[in-house]
């Protein structure tokens, strides 16, 4: 049985773009448009194993890894994730460990819910955008009504049955002022993996090419950088903060696991419910359709040449200005969807979060070089090396009159002498 050349995650989506929420920034709810009106978005069983079955026999390494995604996957209620992990382990060759993740909103998790998902060694990954005047603002129910203090409970749920959860944080113009708090809320609540979600929302009739809610790409920058001089002094090695993390692969020579900072995508493809592929979760249109699993094979569709093509195109299409950049290695140019604005050059495939990153990235380096000199040395650890306070990610033998080592651009008798 042939393999997939690379490792690859796939996000499947067994009951398509239905939710039991209307998130105001939510981009994939409309992609129930590309169905026929009333077909109910739900994978069949037919359809359902022979995705596991063609999953398992692509996936290249022992380590075989299921990402169930939605809309909200628990929709499609407990026994149905009873039959995937029947499925699973149908189907599991000898000498494999297979490892599923969710990714939820959390507002139907009961008891059972995380007597299953501790039992059969899920991991979770949990949407809340921080504290409840923040994440109240867009992730409403149907009625529009908050849902808060469901997802909170669901939280509490997942932490008394010691259920591996990553919390996924859409930063949008709402929260992201507030990086302490936010920050702060997360660690109050024993929250010790966090993603943070930069929210780009084009709309090009509006006077800057984005939507109200889309976080300013400088306020990102700004956000980043304080979430990371607290973490650096008081945190590491106790919270993982997934973009620091993907910063910090660079120095010890690993390949990022976010497909927006590699240097070519097309890693983490679509199914959707009925055995579509898409090439990414973000394309997910007729143009980047590339087939169905019960017609073509999906280590076929993985290796074909139009999801090669998609993947490379990442890198193919960096203007002069990115690939001129300090920061490339880290950045790679960021996601494809987010690359529409101009670089100063004029030339087209500048990422709209440019400046954000870019002042992440710089601020982010002297801590980054700490590294790559520890790497030197001993074999990383899984996340990153314990560094006691922020002093030790400056250098002290910069001059007062001297740029600051930490990146903020200002003088270092301004900034962190005597800090």
């Amino acid at each position: 049985m042939a393999k997939a050349s690379r490792e690859f995650q796939i996000f499947a989506k067994p009951i398509g773009s239905i939710c039991n929420l209307d998130c105001g920034y939510c981009y994939y709810v409309k992609k129930q448009d590309l169905y026929q009106k009333g077909e109910p978005l739900r994978m069949p069983d037919d359809i359902l194993e022979a995705y596991i079955v063609q999953h398992i026999d692509a996936s290249p390494n022992p380590a075989i890894r299921f990402s169930w995604h939605g809309g909200e996957p628990t929709l499609l209620g407990l026994d149905y994730f009873r039959t995937i992990v029947a499925l699973q382990h149908k189907h599991q060759p000898t000498g494999t460990s297979i490892l599923n993740g969710v990714q939820t909103n959390g507002t139907l998790l009961d008891e059972d819910w995380c007597r299953f998902l501790a039992a059969e060694h899920f991991a979770v990954g949990l949407s809340l955008d921080g504290p409840k005047q923040m994440h109240d603002q867009y992730r409403v129910t149907k009625a529009q009504e908050p849902t808060y203090e469901q997802v909170m409970r669901g939280h509490e749920l997942l932490r008394q049955h010691r259920i591996p959860c990553d919390i996924l944080c859409v930063v949008h113009a709402q929260n992201v002022p507030y990086p302490t708090q936010v920050y702060r809320f997360f660690k109050q609540i024993g929250v010790r993996h966090i993603g943070f979600l930069p929210l780009v929302e084009r709309q090009p009739g509006a006077e800057s090419g984005v939507s109200q809610r889309t976080v300013p790409a400088e306020a990102l920058g700004t956000f980043l950088c304080t979430i990371f001089d607290e973490w650096l002094v008081e945190d590491i090695g106790r919270v993982t903060v997934q973009i620091f993390e993907e910063a910090a692969a660079t120095a010890f020579g690993r390949e990022p696991n976010l497909c927006i900072f590699r240097k070519t995508c097309g890693d983490v493809p679509v199914i959707e419910h009925n055995g579509d592929f898409f090439s990414c979760d973000h394309f997910v249109d007729a143009e980047h359709h590339l087939g169905n699993i019960g017609k073509t094979p999906l280590v076929d569709i993985l290796e074909s040449p139009a999801q090669r093509a998609f993947g490379q195109m990442k890198l193919e299409r960096l203007p002069r200005y990115c690939r001129e950049c300090e920061v490339l290695t880290i950045c790679n140019g960021g996601c494809p969807k987010d690359r529409f604005l101009d670089s100063p050059e004029g030339e087209a495939g500048l990422n709209y979060l440019c400046t954000g990153y870019k002042r992440f990235f710089n601020h982010y380096r002297p801590f980054l070089t700490q590294l790559s000199a520890l790497s030197n040395q001993q074999e990383p650890e899984a996340h990153l090396p314990s560094v006691p306070t922020r002093e030790a990610s400056v250098n002290a033998k910069a001059g007062r009159n001297d740029p600051c080592p930490c990146g903020s651009g200002r003088k270092y008798k301004k900034c962190c002498l005597g800090k």
